[in-house]
């Protein structure tokens, strides 16, 4: 026992740093390996909250599709007074995008997120007790208030907490959880119109809203937002190749092909339910109607980012804008029952493209402006939805509903040459990274 002890003595003795190392080694790897988990636990919850914001949020802008038509009616309003009204609502949503993310910066994001979902939540609540167009106009710039938030500091957040190449599919996952928003809050509010008052049923819809801003703030407080990658990302004074080949004028042209393609999906959106109201539908096959081309929205931002994974971006804007305009030209003409089965294919190609554009936006813009980026690509895009409804239903109280729609279809079709003009220079900021990289 005694040698055996010296033994093991002297081997001690000779390797004196060997079981040290070894128990630092370990200690290492489990230290990295618990921050790793806490990173990525921390990455989903900020997904999964702002794909809850941004589901909550849109589900709240797009319900007034359903209830326009019954204000028209209670109200006794014309097509260009009904387009103001959704302008309203979407015109202070655009304006406040870059103030927002600037306030943002300064107070905290998850706090301006759980306030902005209250206040648009409210707007609801107000919609409930509205007797007279003035109350409805208050509640939609208050809606608009409040909504401004999400779009700004939610992708902001995702973008941040998935830095480099995962970020495309963080924001992919939160650009299609939106459309899921769309599907499920217009139609739970058609159902709930069927069994009470549109007063009742924007009320209970505002009961969620507040709900869901609880959640968001409780479940966002005190997170570090931030996820470990950020000290990958360059410094404002540090210019990498990425940086040096940006391309420029890049931006400009996505965000006008951004602005086109909003001002064609709001002014499709705003109107649709007039056109289906012609054919004889009421309000639960409006409802239903809306449900399925959200529901083809949903799936046209999966099948969109596959095609513009393989295709490209020029291909893929080429297909879902052209589709667009042939299926609104082809819907005029059908039967409520034909244009239903038409509309989840309409909603492919009418959505398909903002998932695109949505996910080039870091690659256009440096990371230390990426928040300043979406902020104005969100305030011109929201801002052509707010005013295109306005100046669509000029002309459909002039020369009607399917003319004003044949417009819409001739709009979307200018995208085509501006996303070809932006696929050259995508083109070539990308042959000189290759040979920065070569």
């Amino acid at each position: 026992m005694g040698y055996r002890c010296a033994g093991l003595s002297v081997h001690r003795s000779a390797h004196p740093s060997l079981e040290p190392h070894a128990v630092m080694t370990t200690t290492t790897l489990s230290t990295a390996t618990g921050r790793a988990d806490h990173v990525n636990r921390g990455q989903r919850r900020v997904l999964w909250v702002a794909c809850g914001a941004h589901a909550l949020h849109d589900g709240f802008t797009d319900t007034l599709y359903l209830l326009l038509p019954i204000w028209q009616t209670e109200f006794a309003l014309g097509y260009a007074a009904i387009g103001i009204l959704r302008a309203l609502y979407a015109g202070v949503m655009a304006g406040l995008q870059v103030p927002v993310a600037r306030l943002a910066q300064r107070i905290g994001g998850a706090t301006m997120l759980a306030v902005g979902t209250a206040g648009a939540a409210a707007a609801y609540l107000f919609l409930g007790v509205s007797s007279s167009v003035a109350i409805l106009a208050a509640a939609l710039i208050l809606g608009g208030i409040g909504s401004s938030t999400q779009h700004p500091i939610a992708s902001n957040l995702v973008a941040t907490a998935y830095q480099g190449p995962r970020s495309r599919g963080a924001l992919g996952t939160y650009n299609f959880a939106g459309d899921l928003g769309k599907m499920a809050l217009p139609s739970i509010t058609a159902g709930l119109i069927a069994v009470m008052s549109w007063r009742s049923a924007a009320s209970t819809v505002g009961m969620i809203g507040l709900i869901g801003a609880v959640v968001i703030g409780l479940l966002l407080r005190h997170m570090p937002l931030a996820s470990a990658d950020r000290t990958d990302v360059p410094s404002a004074s540090v210019k990498t190749h990425e940086d040096a080949n940006r391309p420029h004028g890049g931006f400009r042209l996505l965000l006008a092909i951004g602005i086109l393609d909003s001002a064609t999906r709001m002014g499709f959106l705003t109107f649709l339910p007039f056109l289906l109201r012609a054919k004889g539908a009421e309000v639960p096959q409006i409802g239903i109607a809306l449900t399925l081309l959200f529901a083809g929205g949903a799936a046209g931002k999966l099948v969109c980012g596959f095609l513009g994974a393989r295709l490209g971006m020029l291909p893929t804007v080429l297909i879902t804008e052209g589709a667009t305009a042939a299926g609104i030209v082809a819907l005029l003409p059908l039967p409520i029952g034909a244009a239903l089965g038409l509309l989840p294919i309409i909603g492919v190609a009418l959505n398909g493209t903002s998932s695109v554009l949505y996910g080039t936006v870091p690659d256009l813009a440096p990371p230390e402006r990426r928040s300043h980026a979406f902020g104005v690509f969100y305030t011109g895009t929201i801002g052509a939805g707010a005013l295109s409804p306005a100046l669509y239903g000029l002309f459909g109280d002039a020369v009607g509903i399917p003319a004003a729609m044949l417009l819409v279809a001739g709009v979307v079709l200018l995208t085509l040459p501006l996303a070809w003009q932006l696929q050259r220079i995508l083109s070539a900021a990308g042959a000189g990274l290759v040979s920065h990289a070569v």
